[in-house]
């Protein structure tokens, strides 16, 4: 593997690129616009403007790391490292950070330049901006039942961060075969002894189920196109997985000028783990397709054997707006699909809100129990 950095020229003169062409200003990627935006005059350009053409590329699993030579986002930043949830987020060399981004963490360390990770081949730019990530933030606590009164003074005052995570896809050819017993119903009647209403012993008949089983097999074929792993430490899967789908269609390809007035995380779930992740997905997913293929009422014993061919991956980076507060010293975070605008979170529960509602109800089913005597 290579492991060369990225020329300091190179860096330099992509820097450059950033300059607005009108007042000499540093542009920065706006996502209202969907381009370079001069906070200063107003002048807007399109990414890579007078660069050449890029394009998304995939790569073999098996040599894609071995052929990426690329390291770093190709252009100077500064790499801050949490000590308590493990984020590592790299910015503008003429940004600071006095906390941590994912979790509010004061624990934050700036890191010496090191091996830099694997640029990024695509990027899916942001769409959603902080004015409208704000507001659906807003609607979302005001959705939110048995929380804390002053939360929503909590959240007015929190900042909320644009950030590009990093996250791997898959793709992949699986031929799946399979081998069940596959049950069929049917009823036999049956007798059975019991006593009426007036206490009598009596024979009565009744329909029973039963499951007659066969043996079955068979195999299929399927494809898995962009199988998303997050490669984030900052965020916990069941909330990415809360924001997904993104719409890969949408990946452009790299360019630094994306990154401009946006921070990035590098990603902390290597390749291999990603991978085993997908496979895990994949597997999962094909047992359940395995088992709707089974004939029959019900089934048991199934059994499924798969094989992978085609095996690809990127490495893309995706925008998630953070909101990041603590409430009695503990931190909540909030988080809105940059693309799509899918929000969720964690909140406080309100004790005193909950007491309250088990009271209530507690009433409510007492003078039920009581009325019905």
């Amino acid at each position: 593997m290579n492991d060369a950095a990225p020329q300091a020229g190179d860096a330099t003169a992509r820097a450059q690129e950033f300059l607005c062409h009108a007042c000499g200003a540093r542009m920065e990627f706006d996502a209202a616009k969907s381009c370079m935006a001069c906070a200063f005059c107003g002048a807007t350009r399109a990414v890579g403007e007078g660069d050449v053409e890029r394009t998304v590329v995939e790569y073999d699993l098996e040599h894609g790391l071995a052929a990426s030579a690329k390291r770093g986002y190709g252009v100077p930043v500064r790499r801050v490292s949490c000590g308590q949830c493990g984020a590592v987020v790299s910015y503008g060399e003429n940004e600071t950070s006095r906390g941590c981004d994912f979790c509010g963490s004061l624990q934050v360390v700036v890191q010496e330049d090191s091996q830099k990770p694997i640029q990024p081949e695509s990027v899916v730019p942001f769409h959603i901006d902080e004015k409208t990530a704000r507001t659906k933030f807003s609607s979302w606590l005001g959705s939110l039942w048995l929380r804390p009164s002053n939360l929503q003074k909590l959240a007015s005052v929190s900042e909320m961060k644009g950030m590009y995570v990093p996250y791997w896809t898959f793709d992949a050819d699986v031929h799946s075969d399979w081998t069940a017993y596959a049950g069929y119903y049917y009823y036999v009647t049956e007798t059975y002894t019991t006593r009426d209403d007036k206490g009598r012993t009596v024979q009565r008949q009744r329909q029973v189920r039963k499951v007659r089983w066969k043996p079955a097999w068979g195999s299929r074929e399927d494809d898995y196109d962009d199988v998303l792993v997050c490669a984030s430490k900052g965020l916990p899967p069941p909330m990415t997985q809360k924001l997904e789908p993104f719409d890969t269609l949408a990946l452009k390809a790299y360019d630094p000028s994306y990154l401009a007035g946006w921070r990035a995380e590098e990603y902390s779930v290597d390749l291999n783990a990603g991978w085993r992740t997908a496979v895990a997905r994949m597997e999962q997913s094909q047992r359940e397709r395995c088992s709707g293929d089974v004939p029959g009422d019900t089934q048991r014993d199934l059994h499924v054997t798969n094989r992978f061919s085609g095996e690809k991956f990127k490495h893309v980076l995706l925008p998630i707006w953070i909101a990041v507060y603590r409430y009695q010293d503990k931190p909540f975070q909030f988080l809105v699909n940059g693309q799509t605008g899918e929000v969720t979170g964690h909140a406080p529960w309100s004790v005193l809100k909950i007491a309250l509602l088990c009271l209530a109800i507690g009433s409510v089913v007492l003078i039920i129990a009581l009325s019905q005597r």
